[in-house]
Parts: structure tokens; C-alpha cells; sequence
């Protein structure tokens, strides 16, 4: 399975892509898609739009995955704007018919630092060991898509494993 790890957002979107087959993870590839704040917004949202449909067409993933909407009461713009980044990435979804896999920042967490309120540091840390990374990634928006694509990895090889366990032996 190829997974597309992506972490919206309007000046810099971050995303990688990993291989998980045999219970095994593969490293591919990871960058960032930036924009200018000078740009106008419709300008922005088009070039991240244009930039994973291209990601989705040359990689040609399973699967792409973002981490859920979360809104701080404080900071009510900042969620309008992630959410419209978020939207041009489901819209690929739709488009390219990928399906779309959310989790919550802090299952993320658990799953690769071991605990739901790790630090970023200790996401980059862990990511780099899980994918055997000689260094750490530049960017916490490549690490934070990387670690999407870990936690669904998880997931799917948890669902292999009770499927495998659940089958009977004649």
C-alpha cells in the first residue's frame, strides 16, 4: 500500500509518501509545497491544488491521509485558513477518487512517540528512526505528514494482523 501523508496548510504544506507492504515501511519521498503571503488566496489554494494532483498522479498513492480539523477558540482564523488548505486537499481526493483517511493530532502522537501529547521534537525524532532517516527532516510540516503516513501504516498492518488472528486453522 502507498500512502500520501499530507499536512495542509497556505505558506507551507508538507507531505510524504510511504510504502507499506509485508508489515514493512519503505521511505519514497517527502517535501513541501510553499506559498507567498502575497499572493492572493485563490492564487495560493491553486498552486497547492496543482501541486498534490501532480504528487497524486506521479506517485499514484492508495491512500492519502490528514490529520482532523482541530479549531483553538483563540484562534478562529487560523482554522478558516487551515480549513480552505485542507479543502483543496480533499477536493483532490475526489478528483483523482483516492480515499481520504483523517486522525486527530494526538492519535498521531501516540502512534509514533507512544503518547498523545509529544512533543515536536519527539514526533521528528521518532519519524526519522521509524523510516530510518539519516537526518532529520528541515521541516515539523514534512515530519507531521510522514508521521500521518506511519499512523495509518499502523493501522492497516493492526487490521491485517486481527484478520490473520481471526481466521481459523483446519
Amino acid at each position: 500500500m502507498r500512502i500520501l501523508g499530507v499536512d495542509p496548510a497556505l505558506t507551507r504544506t508538507g507531505y510524504g509518501v510511504v510504502d507499506f507492504k509485508k508489515n514493512k515501511l519503505s521511505f519514497l519521498e517527502a517535501g513541501v509545497v510553499t506559498t507567498s503571503s502575497r499572493q492572493a488566496i485563490a492564487e495560493r489554494l491553486d498552486k497547492i491544488h496543482a501541486a498534490v494532483m501532480r504528487l497524486a498522479s506521479r506517485t499514484k498513492p492508495d491512500v492519502i491521509v490528514i490529520e482532523k480539523l482541530f479549531a483553538h477558540y483563540r484562534h478562529p482564523t487560523t482554522a478558516y485558513l487551515l480549513g480552505q488548505a485542507r479543502g483543496v486537499i480533499c477536493l483532490v481526493c475526489a478528483e483523482k477518487n483516492i480515499p481520504l483517511i483523517e486522525y486527530a493530532a494526538t492519535r498521531v502522537k501516540k502512534a509514533v512517540v507512544g503518547r498523545g501529547l509529544g512533543s515536536k521534537l519527539q514526533v521528528q525524532r521518532m519519524v526519522a528512526n521509524i523510516l530510518n532517516l539519516n537526518k532529520l527532516p528541515k521541516y515539523t510540516d514534512v515530519t507531521d505528514a510522514l508521521a500521518l503516513a506511519i499512523t495509518h501504516s499502523y493501522d492497516v498492518g493492526l487490521r491485517e494482523r486481527k484478520l490473520n488472528f481471526n481466521q481459523k486453522v483446519y
